[in-house]
């Protein structure tokens, strides 16, 4: 499949996704948009129910303690009195924790037939007839209405004169008040929620609040003025608090939880596949290419060895034992050239098992590099190159894997050959020195250098610098990712210095080997 098809479907995919986020998490938004307007009315409802119930009761206290002495024993003896008789029935509603939330009171009045005749029926003179007798019983009725209708009238003035002159402790009983916001609470379908509640009076002074008042979230608290009909600076507040309400408005969108958690996993997986997908078809053609390339460089050792076989068989050589060493030494080194492509496919195993097995023994540095150098001058001579080297470490003893730290040296010269720049000759400068218990190496070329910006990522596995329209350069982007994997298994380190145009300087600082 084509790269471009995959970034296609990757894309739609990840579109197709992301858009069933958005949706899920507006219709998240909006559920719990609802459910808080829902319960701000309900609590607006239920406030205003609790203010009307306070109010009320203020006006029957007013005009319990308003009418006169005189009235009220006329009232009790009207209702009393042997015309009538009255039933009181009372009843309850409470909740199932057994909460008092609200009570009425009936009473039925029953006439009872008067003993006396309600008009005396006379024949004599003067006397006042049924007519009459009526007629004068309803003006008396009509003026005691009169005399109640303006004594009310003055109790209502006086009321809405002084009442909100008296301190709000003395005309709201805070435990009813408690009850009336529950019953509107309950009348509005939001009984069963938690609830704290204080007043405030129209000095901002805190007169009541329930023991276990927090004023935790400005969004769960609600404020309403007690008395509606009190001027604005004399008002005085009840502000309850819902410490439960953000669990109401969660468990209202808990259920939508599960589906964003499932749609979140599904595009990590899509993404994770997209990258393994796309990991999997570079490394496939990185060993397409590794095959391509093997081939071509396993051609030259093989044929000069082939070459120098075929030289061999020559009686005259035999008869010359410096030509013969000559090829026997050609021999050995493309032997080890052969050896050194056999290792890249080994390295490449390595990376896909993620470890390497090494084998460390007791080494001296300096004659490993000399080796090293020695058969890598043949590559090298073939640009018109030199290597010099400077192996001035007095103490070269390390302990470390002979194989690896070969591929490591041999790693770093053969990148300079690969980017030395084509109008110069190819110079290496390899050397070796002492550092506070290190053994210090470093390999210095004179090639085409790397930009400041890439050297921070030239150690990165499968990273490549940019060559610009260099086509010759082959590789993996493995080479350097091993060399930092094996110093660093060796417990050394390893860094870089390059200016563009001007070389590349590898520093390897490695342990020195602890003697007793």
């Amino acid at each position: 499949m084509k790269k471009s098809t995959i970034w296609i479907l990757g894309v739609i995919m990840g579109l197709s996704f992301l858009s069933l986020l958005y949706l899920q998490i507006s219709y998240m938004e909006e559920i719990v948009k609802m459910r808080n307007e829902q319960f701000d009315e309900s609590v607006k409802r239920a406030l205003m129910s609790a203010s009307k119930d306070v109010e009320s009761a203020e006006v029957a206290r007013w005009l319990r303690e308003d009418l006169s002495e005189d009235e009220q024993k006329v009232w009790a003896q009207t209702q009393g009195s042997e015309s009538g008789v009255v039933q009181s029935s009372k009843f309850l509603f409470k909740a199932p924790d057994g909460t008092l939330h609200s009570s009425v009171e009936l009473k039925t009045f029953t006439n009872k037939p008067s003993p006396l005749p309600r008009a005396m029926i006379s024949r004599k003179h003067g006397a006042k007839t049924i007519p009459q007798t009526a007629r004068s019983y309803a003006d008396m009725l009509k003026n005691r209405y009169l005399y109640q209708r303006a004594l009310l009238d003055d109790v209502v003035f006086n009321m809405l004169y002084h009442a909100s002159d008296k301190p709000v402790e003395e005309r709201v009983n805070f435990k009813n008040l408690d009850q009336y916001i529950k019953s509107g609470l309950i009348d509005n379908g939001i009984g069963n929620f938690d609830y704290h509640f204080k007043v405030i009076d129209s000095d901002g002074r805190e007169v009541y609040r329930c023991s276990d008042y927090t004023d935790e979230g400005s969004e769960s608290s609600y404020t309403q003025p007690l008395f509606l009909n009190d001027p604005p600076a004399r008002m005085s507040l009840v502000k309850v608090h819902f410490p439960g309400k953000k669990d109401y408005i969660f468990d209202s969108i808990s259920f939508m939880i599960p589906s964003l958690i499932f749609t979140v996993v599904l595009l990590i997986t899509f993404i994770f596949t997209i990258y393994i997908v796309f990991r999997q078809k570079k490394l496939t053609e990185m060993k397409n290419d590794f095959i391509n390339n093997m081939t071509h460089e396993f051609k030259t050792p093989i044929s000069t060895i082939s070459l120098a076989a075929q030289m061999l068989n020559d009686p005259a050589v035999g008869k010359s034992p410096a030509m013969f060493q000559h090829i026997s030494g050609v021999i050995n080194d493309e032997t080890k050239r052969l050896r050194f492509q056999v290792e890249k496919v080994l390295q490449m195993s390595m990376f896909d098992r993620q470890k390497a097995t090494l084998k460390p023994k007791e080494l001296d540095a300096n004659e490993l590099i000399k080796g090293v150098i020695h058969t890598f001058a043949l590559k090298v001579e073939r640009y018109n190159g030199t290597i010099d080297s400077e192996l001035n470490a007095t103490d070269a003893s390390i302990f470390a894997d002979e194989m690896h730290l070969t591929n490591v040296i041999f790693n770093l010269m053969d990148n300079a050959v690969k980017y030395k720049r084509p109008d110069v000759d190819l110079h290496l400068m390899v050397k070796t020195w002492n550092e506070a218990g290190k053994l210090m190496i470093s390999v210095q070329d004179n090639g085409i250098g790397i930009k400041k910006e890439n050297l921070k990522k030239i150690f990165d596995k499968f990273y490549r610098v940019h060559t610009g329209n260099l086509h010759d350069v082959k590789g993996f982007g493995l080479g350097l990712a091993y060399v930092k994997k094996i110093i660093t298994d060796h417990k050394g380190t390893i860094r870089a210095e390059s200016e563009p145009n001007v070389g590349t300087k590898f520093i390897i600082a490695l342990p020195l080997l602890k003697t007793d």
